[in-house]
């Protein structure tokens, strides 16, 4: 295994590492994790994706630009997968996964690791007591090693570990457990360790699963109509059954009815879940105040917590802590549970970004609640230049006026980006009487926007008026502006906005915003046929959409 050094940090122009990606996640600085604190400027730069655990949250990581997984910490039982027990402050190569693309990662309280990568293989390491690492013993796996039982020819796209017991989740939405299973864990019907992956059935056994998290000692799956099931420890109430006994098979979460499920996350013996209208609800152990209802009780259901009455967008914890976390549209991040010893029982508003922040300076300890994905940022990039330029008078060279209101941009900039313009700018323009453009079949907020995307390849607008710039993008090609414009649309779906949302995307021919809003509009079905909208949308639409429900079995007694 190839060492890779730490060099000191001593100037001020040190990297940083920031979480970023299309799905709107907003910046995070590794280095608020005590343990990435040693590592310079140039190991820093070469990070992609990194992830802290542990029971004192001294055990890292990382996966590079190139592919390469590095590990270092105190290597509590081998769970650093180096072949040895050896602790290393410097940085190991694990080359066992050279070439291989992670796709997926999630750690244990033993601890020990699993990891999938992009061809639906799947790994273990670390603790393995329980034979969480599936491969049918007891011994520790001191380096990692492939689980094939029962999972051959099965394609794993995502792992998640309990404090000894495993799952995972593959491309055809079938789950899998196996390892400690003293609490019904497994979701075999029985209390007997389990040594080797086992499909979850039961009731999940015609479901498609596309999401699983576990707490301690219970699991979670979330399946693609929105429903949520879980089964195992449910002495707090953390499986949201109504009750506080255990559950050796996968269970409905009936609490959760009538509720369209998008995210579920555990905390230590809590729960939450996240639903398609940005609906915020927790159940399970309170000790700390981690379900954010104002007091120390634990909820054997659901309840909503309500949060200002905005739209919550992500929701934060993992099963080695009792903190929760959550962001709001507007990108408020709240906290509240156990925050460095104190008890928060009300989601307490923050100065942080991302929720990843909560888990690195408040949680206990200070593990991630999921692997980060990292960009490099030490200089002004080519990109934020321009983003600096974009409406700017004093560099410009052409204006557009747009409701009597003027967008500063440089037409050497929109030929590059933009084939529309590319098109227009040909050397028969004439630059001397073109000094200022007029638009006018869009508005200023949609038409400032593009022109801003060919600056920032970022959209920031209400659903509303994306669904103008979605008009625009269709008419002029832009196909990532359009993904773009679906994203913001999808995010601020609400039962009022959702038929007039689910007419433009059959307007503007965008096919996957269609059928995400008409799932939305059927699992909502009857707050929606009670809105204005619904009753305003053209006779063929509203027939269209009554016929292709009933095939859906909408309309079922």
């Amino acid at each position: 295994m190839e060492d890779r050094p730490l060099k000191p940090t001593h100037h001020s122009g040190e990297a940083t590492l920031w979480q970023v990606d299309l799905c709107g996640h907003v910046m995070v600085d590794v280095t608020k994790w005590p343990i990435f604190s040693l590592m310079g400027p140039e190991e820093l730069s070469s990070i992609r994706t990194a992830c802290v655990f542990g029971s004192s949250a001294n055990e890292a990581i990382y996966i590079t630009n190139d592919d390469e997984v590095f590990v270092f910490g105190l290597n509590c039982s081998s769970c650093l997968g180096t072949g040895d027990s050896q602790s290393t402050i410097v940085p190991k190569k694990l080359d066992f996964f050279s070439g291989r693309k992670v796709v997926s990662l999630s750690y244990g309280s033993g601890p020990h690791i699993l990891l999938a990568t992009d061809d639906g293989e799947l790994f273990a390491w670390g603790h393995n007591g329980y034979s969480q690492l599936g491969n049918g013993t007891t011994n520790q796996g001191v380096a990692p090693m492939v689980v094939s039982v029962n999972l051959l020819n099965k394609k794993v796209t995502e792992v998640a570990c309990g404090s000894h017991h495993s799952m995972a989740l593959t491309d055809s939405g079938e789950v899998y457990a196996w390892g400690y299973n003293n609490c019904g864990q497994v979701g075999s019907g029985s209390t007997a360790n389990q040594p080797t992956p086992r499909r979850v059935s039961s009731c999940l056994q015609s479901k498609v699963a596309v999401s699983i998290v576990c707490g301690q000692t219970s699991s979670l799956a979330l399946v693609d109509n929105g429903e949520v099931y879980g089964w195992g420890y449910n002495g707090n109430g953390q499986l949201g059954l109504g009750n506080n006994g255990n559950q050796l098979t996968p269970c409905r979460l009936v609490g959760l009815q009538g509720a369209c499920v998008q995210q579920i996350v555990s905390g230590y013996a809590h729960s939450l879940a996240l639903t398609d209208e940005g609906l915020l609800y927790a159940w399970g152990a309170n000790t700390y105040g981690q379900l954010g209802t104002g007091n120390k009780s634990n909820l054997l259901s659901p309840v909503q917590i309500l949060m200002e009455k905005e739209r919550i967008v992500e929701v934060a914890a993992c099963h080695s802590t009792h903190t929760s976390a959550a962001k709001t549209q507007s990108g408020q991040v709240y906290m509240w549970g156990q925050c460095r010893g104190q008890s928060i029982v009300l989601p307490h508003l923050t100065h942080f970004s991302c929720t990843d922040d909560v888990f690195a300076c408040f949680a206990t300890p200070s593990v991630m609640w999921r692997p980060l994905s990292m960009e490099h940022d030490d200089f002004l990039t080519v990109a934020q230049s321009l983003k600096r330029e974009f409406d700017n008078p004093e560099t410009a060279d052409l204006k557009f006026c747009v409701d009597g209101r003027y967008i500063y941009v440089h037409k050497a900039v929109l030929k590059i980006r933009c084939e529309h313009f590319r098109s227009m700018f040909q050397s028969h323009w004439n630059e001397d009487m073109k000094e200022v453009i007029e638009i006018d079949q869009f508005s200023y907020p949609v038409y400032r926007s593009f022109l801003g995307f060919l600056y920032t390849d970022t959209v920031e607008l209400p659903p509303e008026d994306a669904i103008g710039l979605l008009d625009l993008a269709t008419s002029y090609c832009e196909n990532r502006l359009k993904r773009l414009c679906q994203h913001i649309i999808k995010r601020g779906i609400t039962v009022e906005n959702a038929f007039s949302l689910l007419s433009a995307a059959v307007r503007y021919d965008a096919e996957d915003l269609e059928e995400f809003c008409f799932k939305f509009c059927v699992n909502h079905l009857t707050e929606v046929t009670q809105t204005a909208a619904f009753w305003q949308i053209d006779g063929n639409l509203l027939k269209d959409f009554i016929c292709r429900a009933s095939r859906c079995g909408a309309f079922k007694n």
